[in-house]
């Protein structure tokens, strides 16, 4: 049966849906003898939507896009809650389950009710997530901004307040000597990024009074790619131009995470040419995982005999607990199985 002369699925003066935020909600002031009815076109994320309810011996609710070009193209994943209660003090509310469904037609989703509503009631829909599904494939992402792009843009935006910090010598505090020239930074910078640093300016140290740090091993393009780590802004060529004396510096002032970075980059290109110079800056600065890598490509890949006119002057200068265990690799190389 059809509501009041109506056509199925014509709009009524109560099929308006109000929307906030990601909640919407249809307020129905009368089923009555209506077996069907959808609700006018409402808008949430980038879609319109539309919720209808049927009536027969259970009541069925949907939800839907609008069947355009957009949801043809894009079609939503929705993540989303269904609740449907009395108006009215004491009303009970029938709560979904969280549904999380591709969305394209009205046979998409159906949620049967095993009661009937048959006055005024209201219908909520409150999406938790909204996607994107993309028809030549590709992973579905949130049209809404996640804990991580807002950590994302937050770092973002730090990044290039540190950037002017640095380029721009705003409020710069330190004055940084290297072999090749000067360059300005910040003592809160310096000192939590660096236990090293913290000492030389928390206690009464000649660079805490003059506020001028000495650093005679690192060349000026050097030192300007370790304090670009520091705040943040390091390019990747800039890194791997200058990722030995980083290496050094990360070992001289305690800097873990960029030791780290160094090593998992020296390990990425070994060759003939560098295996035995990694070898040891793995055993000078204690990289356990370089120093495998480079006796697994010298030995179980045999590159061994490709470095053989090298290794009489590694040996000579190799630190003699190195050529020992250089050695113990080959003697379990060689080991009869």
């Amino acid at each position: 049966m059809n509501c009041g002369g109506g056509s199925v699925g014509s709009a009524s003066s109560d099929s308006k849906v109000e929307t906030i935020s990601r909640l919407a909600q249809w307020r129905i002031e009368s089923f009555g003898l209506c077996t069907y009815r959808r609700s006018d076109a409402f808008k949430v994320g980038i879609w319109n939507w539309y919720m209808s309810v049927e009536k027969n011996r259970y009541m069925y609710i949907r939800l839907f896009p609008e069947p355009c070009r957009l949801s043809k193209e894009q079609p939503p994943i929705a993540k989303f809650v269904l609740r449907v209660s009395n108006v009215g003090p004491g009303r009970r509310p029938y709560i979904s389950p969280v549904h999380e469904r591709l969305l394209r037609t009205s046979d998409d989703f159906v949620w049967p009710i095993d009661s009937t509503f048959n006055g005024k009631f209201i219908i909520d829909v409150e999406f938790l997530d909204l996607k994107i599904s993309l028809v030549n494939g590709g992973e579905p992402s949130s049209i809404w901004p996640s804990e991580g792009s807002m950590q994302s843009l937050a770092s973002k935006s730090s990044r290039q307040c540190l950037s002017r910090m640095l380029e721009e010598n705003i409020h710069s505090d330190i004055t940084i000597n290297t072999p090749g020239g000067t360059l300005r930074a910040h003592k809160a910078i310096l000192s939590a990024s660096s236990p090293v640093f913290q000492s030389m300016f928390l206690h009464d140290l000649r660079e805490n009074s003059s506020s001028v740090v000495e650093i005679e091993d690192m060349s000026l393009e050097a030192c300007g790619a370790l304090l670009n780590y520091l705040y943040g802004i390091v390019r990747q060529e800039e890194f791997w131009k200058h990722r030995s004396e980083l290496l050094a510096a990360a070992d001289k002032y305690d800097l873990g995470d960029l030791k780290l970075c160094c090593e998992e980059s020296l390990l990425e290109d070994l060759s003939s040419g560098n295996v035995l110079q990694r070898l040891r800056d793995a055993w000078i600065y204690r990289l356990e995982r370089l120093k495998k890598g480079c006796f697994s490509f010298l030995f179980d890949f045999g590159k061994i005999y490709d470095v053989r006119d090298d290794i009489n002057g590694f040996f000579r200068c190799a630190d003699h607990e190195l050529v020992a265990e250089m050695f113990q690799e080959v003697l379990t190389l060689w080991k009869p199985v």
